[in-house]
Order: C-alpha cells, then sequence, then structure tokens
C-alpha cells in the first residue's frame, strides 16, 4: 500500500514538473514573440525612412507573402511604391489598403497624393469629396488645393492654401505651391509676396528662388533682391532674370545679365555661355 501512495506521488510530481516546463516553454516563446515584433517593428520603420526604396518595396512585398492580411504591411508597401517613384503601383497598392476593413480616412488622403503624382486627378477629386470634413490635416488641405487649381477653381485654392499654411510648422513648400498657382493666374505681386514668404521660412528652398525671380520678372523688375543665396545659385538666378528679359523684348537687359551670370558662376556656365552666343548671332544678323 505504501508502495503504490509512493508511486502515486511521484507521478503526480512528475506531472507537476511537466505543467512547469510547459508553462514555462509557453512564456518563453511568448516573450520570443514579444521580441520578435518589437523587431519586426523597427525593421518596418527603418525600411520606410533609411532603407532605399526598391530594397523597401521589395521586404514589404515578401513579408506580405507571409502576412496577406496586414493593413501595417499594405500600408508599408503603397509607401514605399510612392517614395520609389512607382506611382501606377503605388496607386494599386494604396487602393487595396482604402479597401480593408481597418482602412482609415488618411489612407484615403494618401490614395488621393498617390493618384495626383500619377496625374490622375478627376480621381483624386472624387477621393477626397469621399473624406469626411472632421478630417483636418494639413496633408488633405494641400491637396483639395492643389486639386482646386486643377480645376482653375481659384476662391477655393486659395482658401484651402491658407488653411493647409495654418496647420504645419513648415509651410514654405506649401507657400511655395501657392505662389505658384497665383504666378500662373498672372497675379504676380501676389506670386512674389508668397514666394519672398515661403524663403522666409526656409532659405534653403532653391525653387522659391527661382520662382521669385521669375515673378519679378514678369513685373519687369530685373534687380535681384537681397537673398541667401550661394555664388552657383546667384548665377542661375540672373541667368533665370535673363531670359525673362529676353522674354519680353528686353534684349540688351537679357544680354547683360546673362554676362553678369557667367562672370558670376564658379565654373563654366555653359547654358548661359550658348544663350548668350545665340543671342548675340541673331542681334548680329
Amino acid at each position: 500500500m505504501r508502495r503504490i501512495f509512493s508511486f502515486s506521488l511521484c507521478t503526480a510530481g512528475l506531472i507537476g514538473l511537466a505543467a512547469c516546463d510547459s508553462k514555462e516553454t509557453a512564456d518563453v516563446d511568448r516573450a520570443f514573440a514579444d521580441v520578435n515584433v518589437v523587431d519586426e517593428t523597427n525593421l518596418n520603420e527603418v525600411m520606410l525612412t533609411a532603407a532605399d526604396p526598391n530594397e523597401a518595396v521589395t521586404y514589404f512585398q515578401r513579408t506580405l507573402g507571409q502576412h496577406p492580411e496586414r493593413i501595417d504591411l499594405q500600408r508599408g508597401l503603397a509607401v514605399s511604391l510612392v517614395r520609389a517613384k512607382r506611382n501606377t503601383e503605388a496607386v494599386a497598392a494604396w487602393k487595396k489598403v482604402t479597401s480593408h476593413d481597418d482602412t482609415t480616412s488618411q489612407d484615403r488622403v494618401e490614395l488621393a497624393d498617390a493618384l495626383i503624382r500619377n496625374n490622375e486627378w478627376d480621381q483624386a477629386d472624387q477621393v477626397l469629396d469621399s473624406i469626411p470634413p472632421t478630417l483636418e490635416s494639413f496633408k488633405r488641405y494641400r491637396l483639395e488645393a492643389m486639386v482646386a487649381d486643377s480645376n482653375r477653381e481659384w476662391d477655393k485654392a486659395d482658401s484651402f492654401y491658407e488653411t493647409a499654411v495654418g496647420l504645419t510648422t513648415r509651410p514654405a513648400g506649401v507657400m511655395n505651391n501657392w505662389g505658384y498657382s497665383k504666378l500662373t493666374r498672372g497675379d504676380f505681386a501676389g506670386a512674389e509676396r508668397l514666394f519672398s514668404d515661403a524663403i522666409r521660412q526656409d532659405s534653403s528652398v532653391f525653387t522659391a528662388k527661382n520662382n521669385l525671380i521669375l515673378a519679378r520678372g514678369a513685373q519687369k523688375n530685373y534687380t535681384l533682391p537681397v537673398l541667401p543665396t550661394t555664388q552657383s545659385e546667384r548665377a542661375q538666378l540672373l541667368y533665370t532674370m535673363a531670359l525673362s528679359a529676353i522674354k519680353q523684348g528686353d534684349t540688351s537687359i537679357g544680354q547683360g545679365l546673362l554676362r553678369d551670370a557667367i562672370d558670376t558662376h564658379p565654373q563654366h556656365f555653359e547654358a548661359a555661355v550658348r544663350s548668350l552666343e545665340a543671342l548675340e548671332s541673331n542681334v548680329a544678323n
């Protein structure tokens, strides 16, 4: 009887040890699963920012093959395709994201952005119209402004640009876009003001500097404003102003500006040299 009791105790002990082993194994598996989730999250972030865009596309395509229903991976692929400038594929990827059960209004904003990049303005307009007005984001209003511009709805464009400027701490880019909108409408003074504001916000945006020269040139103001520029940038701005003057028939002013551009550039300024030679040849003939 004592043997049976002893055997029962041993058996109970073995079962208890087995249960402990099983519990410990489960705990370890959960711990490693948590680590893997953290590692994967970090890797996803790296792929979305630091990695080569095409390498990121390959990574997310491969990972989606293992987890096709995960919307975070679908978003990662769509973002990476936009970064890689593979716009047609990006549109298809964002459409898949927006058809997911867990999609958000922000996903539709990203779809509209991809459609605009792919020159599908009408579809982008429809997507933006489908987004509830409760979503008030910088990107949403910047895209709304761009679509309004494409439709030549100037009052709406101005309103959307103004709202977008108020929703970001880095408004230089949208100010430059707004200024270019004014430039295309023929509001040169308004464009000049906005380009100046953009440069004041971020003096590294050369496009805004070049656009500022175009706005001033359109008003036959052929003097360079005080701007923070490198020598090469200054030469390029003089060249832009020269072409603007020539286009408006102020040939002699254009010639002088081309010479200034050539003299200012720290290296050989091939484009300005060719333009000056062509201009002098036409004048001689």
